[in-house]
């Protein structure tokens, strides 16, 4: 075990032992000062002499148990010790100003340093002064003079440098907890984040593909009605493949709640602008033909635009195959320099489809689709307006090439899992 150092070890003492510290430096201090006492007396042969300076020594340790509660009071009690020791004929040494030291530098460590310098500044020409008019014993003016403004103005400048480390170091904490609880509500916000996502695609999947499969077993049942017919079978095999890739999908987005390392099951590919075709393809059971047209140049997009365009176009083509009465829609995606717009047209009666939103017309019925693609198109930093075209309803969202172009709503939608 690595030995802690002697100045750690005391202040952990001072922590947890405040006055049997402070009883033990006093202590201290009144040793030194008797000693020093002895040592600079100008009468060796008068014991008065440092009697006087052992009295005046013990009243100077004395105060300094009291410097917590009373720190200007302790200053001035062992100010007046010093200048009393003074006027006896007392060097200015810091051994005889060891109390008076003391107290500057806790006054500033603990209060005002500031203050603390204006306490040191006045008693250091007070004793210089005191000295001046009362020495005896004809001791060098230098010693006089300098030596004891030096050691005086020393304590308070120590005194504040502790104060600013200290109000350094509380900083550093207070900043370190606040980051910590910082993250911990970022991580929490991003859980929230997450689960919103997963609701919305889970949403997105169960709608397009439940819309798909009622349309055929519909089909299915009217077709057996009629009698033995082979399209039963074909339509009973499309809405099979509905099912299962209704599956595949669900489980393709509930698995990033999986735990990590668990590799049983593999992940597809986030869906995108390539896999339009095979969308558009998959409503043809339910009687909508869906056109797909590009204008300009096709540009790459991000995997996140591509998801967002993807779930939008779905959504659009749920909505016309459940509410519009029409066998027909339209997809097109026209290419801009920075930019895509994906616009979904039908000629159904606008009336019949479910909307929310700004753009939802007077009178229509309310619901959770259109809501969903807005807040899907402002993640990436798109818009979407949606509203009737004519005798149909149109959908159109514009999407930057790149999330977070013009995204001043929020964070970019995470990709779905890839492999």
């Amino acid at each position: 075990m690595k030995a802690r150092p002697l100045v750690t070890r005391w202040e952990e003492f001072v922590r947890r032992r405040t006055l049997v510290a402070d009883g033990v430096l006093a202590l201290v201090l009144f040793a030194v000062t008797v000693t020093a006492g002895v040592a600079t007396s100008t009468h060796p042969d008068d014991g008065s002499q440092w009697i006087w300076g052992a009295v005046l020594g013990a009243v100077g340790s004395a105060a300094l148990l009291f410097h917590r509660g009373h720190p200007r009071g302790t200053v001035v009690v062992t100010a007046v010790c010093a200048a009393v020791a003074t006027s006896l004929g007392f060097l200015l040494t810091p051994l005889v100003l060891g109390q008076l030291m003391v107290s500057l530098y806790w006054f500033a460590r603990d209060q005002d340093r500031h203050e603390a310098f204006r306490w040191a500044a006045g008693v250091a020409l007070l004793l210089v002064a005191v000295s001046l008019l009362e020495d005896t014993a004809n001791y060098s003016f230098v010693l006089q003079t300098v030596n004891p403004v030096a050691w005086l103005l020393l304590m308070p400048y120590m005194g504040g440098a502790v104060q600013l480390r200290r109000a350094y170091l509380e900083a550093v904490e207070a900043r370190a907890v606040f980051a910590e609880r910082t993250r911990e509500e970022e991580a929490r916000h991003r859980v929230d984040e997450e689960r919103i996502r997963i609701a919305r695609d889970l949403h997105d999947v169960v709608a397009h593909h439940m819309t798909l499969a009622n349309a055929q077993a519909g089909t299915a049942a009217y077709l057996a009605r009629l009698g033995p017919d082979p399209r039963v079978t074909r339509v009973l095999d499309d809405l099979a493949g509905t099912t299962s890739a209704a599956l595949r999908e669900l489980k393709a987005t509930v698995a990033v709640l999986r735990e990590a390392g668990d590799t049983d099951s593999p992940l597809e590919p986030a869906p995108g602008l390539a896999d339009l075709p095979a969308l558009a393809e998959s409503f043809a059971a339910t009687g909508l033909r869906v056109t797909l047209r590009d204008e300009g140049q096709p540009l790459p997009v991000s995997s996140g635009v591509g998801l967002t365009a993807y779930r939008i176009v779905q959504e659009a083509l749920t909505n016309a195959a459940k509410h519009a009465r029409t066998d027909a829609a339209a997809v097109t995606l026209r290419y801009d320099r920075d930019r895509v717009v994906v616009t979904v047209t039908d000629d159904g009666p606008a009336g019949s489809h479910a909307v929310t939103g700004p753009e939802a017309p007077p009178g229509a019925p309310s619901g959770f689709g259109l809501l969903g693609m807005h807040e899907r198109a402002q993640l990436v930093g798109g818009t979407l307006t949606a509203g009737r075209r004519g005798t149909g309803f149109s959908v159109v969202a514009e999407l930057p090439l790149l999330p977070g172009e013009l995204n001043t709503n929020g964070p970019s939608p995470e990709q779905e899992p890839t492999t």
